[in-house]
């Protein structure tokens, strides 16, 4: 099982997906933790989520986890395929919940009502590319299913 899930492709491509993913993922999980990059911090976010959302606290917690903790798994290559699955799922629900109804495309023109779902829907692609493929050439991942048996044992 564990050497299933750590199995990538040994290919340098899977590495720059999961690098470029986590560049672009982590600052909005620092917004959301410690209220980086203008964020509105623990605190804020999760009363965003819980009070003014309503999404009950445990998905809360995990969306805000996900979107922090997601992308330092996929800097390392670590535990790529449950990391994406995670991120992935996380960053659809947030397009169906906040960005479906403002269209397609983001608000570049700053005359919607807020961003568009297109750049979710690459998000969910990359993160559906890493689940497939694993973490690369380059990945803990690799380095740990070599080392693991066939049988399951180290």
């Amino acid at each position: 099982m564990l050497r299933k899930l750590l199995a990538t492709e040994p290919t340098s491509s899977l590495t720059v997906l999961r690098i470029f993913l986590a560049v672009v993922i982590f600052p909005h999980g620092a917004q959301k933790v410690f209220g980086w990059f203008g964020g509105p911090g623990f605190s804020g976010t999760m009363e965003m989520f819980t009070h003014t959302m309503g999404i009950p606290y445990l998905f809360a917690l995990l969306a805000v986890l996900a979107e922090f903790l997601g992308p330092l798994l996929l800097v390392a290559g670590l535990l790529t395929r449950l990391a994406a699955l995670v991120m992935g799922g996380e960053i659809a629900v947030a397009a169906s919940l906040v960005h479906l109804h403002n269209g397609f495309f983001m608000n570049w023109g700053g005359k919607q009502a807020g961003e568009g779902f297109e750049y979710h829907i690459l998000v969910v692609g990359i993160c559906l590319a890493l689940v497939i493929a694993g973490g690369g050439r380059f990945s803990l991942d690799r380095v740990i299913s070599q080392r693991v048996t066939p049988s399951g044992g180290a």
